[in-house]
């Protein structure tokens, strides 16, 4: 057979062809991607970036305390001086030596200069010691909350997500509903022709078949809510999102003892709340160091100048001073202020102790709760696996049943009722069972990403009992 030449006009059409076929699954993205995608678009994730971005400046500013410190001054206008310096010892070479000699010297609106540089470098300073550790901690309490951050925001693009997918089953659920319905419907109405069955059985048909629509509407509307959450969240266009109901999951074998250890060790909670104890008493020990004496290395040069006219006529003076030495700061009294704010701070670093007490606790319930989530999710799922297998025989088995006539249409309406309500149960199943899955890796401190990672792999497993 000779070969077929394509033209120019074919050739484009097929490529574009191909293209639109390829291009649902080029784009197509699964959990982990939207999960990478709401990174970069969730606007409050977007916030706690910024607020991460504070703590290496925290960090430079708490090493910046102990490094020196210069300042320059400069000083010009006019200004007014009196000096009168009475029985002063006055020597001179070829004068002599006069006793109770008198000086007196004034400027009135004289131009005045001054200028100063100076420079410091503590060298024990215990209320810059705290200052500095609270400096740390606050920059540690950026780098954790933008950990949690992230966590919170896998924990929303997977309910977004199971959310979605749950809808979209549901609808699909609907749909074939609809479908087996209408063509049992349509045999009723046969038959009830054919005078073979009686017109109770139409109206039952259609009396499903109208509830069915409008639950299918229902769960339409619900379709595209959940879609626009999930698109807001994640930037990603409604084609991209292949949100499905997860079909399997993976046992997992870890003891309750061992999640129970690592949240104690790495939950991001506990440790934000570390942090506000260590702030707090950080914050009570500058206080209390406040009363300290502080010693510091000073070093300083200036120069005061003025001249102009004055009671005694034209008049100038001119004084330089330089100094390097150790300066001693001692502070004596505050009128009761200083020991009230550490009266306060100490009340405050207990509080946080007992909120660091009532979190820990906390925490220790939320992982024993998924941990019992997570440990009869998987024989729920084996059970409603079993039930919905059940459902079908018996769909098939009342359809049959309806054929030949020992079952009425309603029976193959209820059955069939059943076995859609049972299909969505082991959805749901499904899901509740993975997002404890998800609970229990944040809780025990999985970052965000790890955490969707871990979620992906334990959704291509099969329906297992986990052993306890």
């Amino acid at each position: 057979m000779p070969r077929q030449r394509l033209t120019a006009p074919v050739l484009v059409l097929a490529l574009a062809a191909s293209l639109w076929g390829a291009a649902p699954q080029a784009h197509a993205a699964d959990l982990a991607a939207a999960f990478a995608a709401a990174e970069q678009h969730d606007r409050s994730y977007a916030a706690e970036r910024a607020a991460h971005d504070t703590a290496q400046p925290r960090r430079d500013q708490a090493a910046a305390l102990w490094r020196p410190g210069v300042q320059f001054q400069a000083t010009a206008g006019l200004g007014s001086s009196e000096t009168d310096t009475r029985g002063a010892q006055f020597s001179a070479p070829g004068f002599g030596t006069s006793q109770g000699v008198d000086f007196s010297t004034s400027v009135t609106g004289g131009a005045s200069t001054r200028w100063a540089l100076q420079a410091s470098q503590p060298l024990y300073n215990p209320q810059r010691r705290a200052q500095q550790r609270q400096l740390n901690t606050a920059a540690e309490v950026a780098e954790r909350s933008w950990q949690l951050a992230g966590q919170q925001l896998a924990q929303r693009v997977a309910q977004a997500w199971f959310g979605l997918a749950l809808s979209r089953e549901s609808l699909a659920v609907l749909d074939a509903q609809l479908t087996a319905v209408q063509r049992i419907s349509q045999e009723a109405q046969d038959r009830y022709d054919l005078g073979d069955a009686p017109i109770t059985a139409t109206h039952e048909a259609r009396a499903r078949l109208a509830l069915l629509r409008a639950q299918r509407l229902a769960a339409q509307n619900d379709v595209a809510v959940k879609e626009r959450v999930l698109t807001d969240l994640t930037g990603l266009p409604v084609a991209a999102l292949e949100a499905q109901a997860p079909t399997h999951v993976a046992a997992d074998t870890t003891p309750l003892p061992a999640w129970q250890a690592e949240a104690e060790t790495h939950n991001l909670q506990l440790q934000l709340q570390q942090l506000a104890v260590d702030n707090a008493q950080a914050a009570a020990d500058r206080l209390h160091a406040a009363s300290s004496a502080s010693v510091d290395l000073v070093a300083q040069v200036g120069q005061d100048r003025i001249h102009g006219s004055g009671d005694y006529g034209s008049a100038r003076s001119n004084a330089t001073n330089a100094l390097v030495g150790v300066q001693l700061t001692v502070p004596l009294w505050t009128g009761g202020m200083q020991d009230a704010r550490e009266r306060e701070a100490i009340a405050l670093l207990e509080k946080e102790r007992a909120t660091l007490d009532a979190v820990r606790e906390q925490v220790a319930q939320n992982v024993h709760t998924a941990w019992l989530q997570l440990a009869t999710g998987a024989e729920r799922v084996r059970a409603l696996g079993e039930a919905l297998a059940a459902s079908n025989e018996r769909l098939a088995a009342t359809q049959l049943g309806q054929e030949v006539g020992d079952r009425t249409l309603l029976d193959v309406l209820s059955a069939d009722n059943d076995q859609a309500a049972a299909r969505l149960q082991l959805a749901q199943a499904r899901t509740d069972w993975l997002l404890a899955r998800l609970q229990l890796a944040t809780l025990s401190g999985r970052p965000g990403d790890v955490a969707v990672q871990t979620l992906s792999a334990a959704m291509t497993g099969s329906d297992t009992q986990p052993a306890n």
